[in-house]
């Protein structure tokens, strides 16, 4: 008879592993939670104890006070500069139902990096696509450098719209298409050099498909490539097709290299009404046209209904700009759409 124990061998072993693995997971998101929670209750009660006090200089005074007592006893956590962010989360985020929803998926290092911004818009819009899309740290910041809430045609409405639709966002976890689409897209790793055809453009995202995907954003999906269509024996072809899982529509991308014309409009209405007879799902929205073009003027785009409906116009950036100048041109952009959009005239 063999001494060999029927529950041992590699396969015990690796099921073992994958449940403590598991159960860790779990321990240090529950833990992370509730370290997030004890974080907005300190920052709240501090901030109570200073509006009480009624003197500006007091909240200046107590902090370092209150970290040479809490420190020794609880760890370098509680030092004077993490006791500060954890007022201004409180401030920042005074519901704290809201944090408790956020804190479910976000973690401490999070909110770091979401207070540290100015905007409170930009606050709330990285705070729910953190949690709606499920963003690591390092997503985060990298969405924060690369600009991508002044980015998005969300940025560029009027203030009451941005909240209202970050609210279905945070209640509903609806995504619209002004949250998904950008403008402009950075496509610096493309590499592309000095005098490219349209065919370079596109042969150079097919071959870093992985990378375009990324500054799509989460939840597209690549479909095809030079989709034929034909239209009473004509053949069109559609440079690029991607699906959305969570706008549950397809999305034609046509790729021009110079700057955007009214014609291109007529184009892409022929390619999305093509789609909508012949590939849209019943379960699907009405497929989504993007043209993307060297560049834009935004009073044609906005005279010819663009800037809203199922189809949009947006640049790209071949080359990557220094962080600071991409974001004086955003912010500037950003200015001007919301002037036009809240001039007589304008849309509401």
């Amino acid at each position: 008879m063999s001494n060999k124990s029927p529950t041992s061998g590699p396969t015990l072993l690796a099921d073992i592993r994958v449940l403590i693995l598991a159960a860790r997971g779990r321990v240090a998101q529950v833990v992370n939670t509730g370290l997030t929670l004890l974080y907005w209750r300190v920052g709240d009660r501090i901030h109570r104890e200073v509006l009480g006090a009624r003197r500006a200089t007091y909240g200046a005074e107590i902090l370092p006070t209150l970290s040479a007592k809490l420190v020794p006893e609880f760890g370098d956590g509680f030092g004077v500069r993490n006791l500060a962010r954890m007022i201004a989360f409180a401030e920042t985020f005074p519901d704290f139902d809201a944090v408790i929803e956020l804190s479910s998926l976000l973690g401490w290092s999070h909110f770091v990096e979401i207070l540290a911004l100015k905007e409170p818009l930009a606050r709330e819009f990285y705070a729910e696509m953190s949690r709606a899309e499920r963003w690591s740290v390092r997503t985060l910041r990298t969405k924060i450098a690369s600009q991508l809430y002044l980015r998005t045609a969300l940025s560029k409405k009027p203030e009451a719209l941005v909240r209202q639709e970050l609210a279905s966002l945070r209640h509903e976890n609806q995504l619209s298409p002004d949250l998904v689409l950008r403008d402009p897209y950075v496509l610096g790793f493309l590499q592309l050099k000095h005098a490219y055809a349209e065919k370079d453009l596109e042969a150079a995202i097919l071959r870093d498909m992985e990378a375009f995907l990324l500054e799509l954003g989460v939840g597209f999906a690549f479909v095809e490539r030079q989709k034929r269509m034909t239209v009473g024996g004509v053949d069109h072809y559609l440079d690029l097709l991607f699906y959305h899982r969570r706008l549950r529509r397809l999305i034609a991308v046509d790729l021009k290299l110079g700057s955007f014309a009214p014609a291109d409009k007529g184009q892409m209405e022929l390619y999305l009404a093509w789609l909508k007879e012949n590939e849209r799902a019943d379960c699907e929205a009405s497929p989504l046209g993007l043209i993307l073009c060297a560049g834009k003027n935004d009073e044609t785009v906005r005279l010819l209904g663009l800037d809203q409906g199922d189809i949009r116009v947006a640049s790209y950036l071949a080359k990557e700009l220094p962080r600071h100048e991409l974001a004086r041109k955003l912010h500037e952009a950003v200015r001007l759409a919301r002037a036009s959009a809240t001039a007589p005239g304008g849309q509401s």
